[in-house]
């Protein structure tokens, strides 16, 4: 698969996650995907929330890795 399906595959697999993430104030923007690596911003809420890191792991790698096995982790960009 290449970087760029992976990367149409993430915006799908993200949509419902940034929902979640707007009823909180928060959201998260696709910055880039590179070799299964999913890079996000936090924004909002989010952005400056002490929980972001458990919020990016917990939540938004946890179901990028269930609905896309090629994720092989999510990491937040400023």
């Amino acid at each position: 698969m290449t970087d760029q399906e992976l990367k149409d595959r993430v915006v799908e697999a993200l949509a419902p996650i940034k929902e979640q993430l707007k009823t909180h104030g928060g959201d998260c923007e696709l910055v880039d995907v590179v070799k299964g690596i999913v890079k996000v911003k936090l924004t909002g809420a989010c952005g400056h929330c002490p929980g972001a890191r458990m919020t990016l792991k917990m939540g938004v790698e946890a179901r990028l890795k269930k609905v896309i096995p090629e994720v092989e982790a999510v990491e937040a960009v400023s």
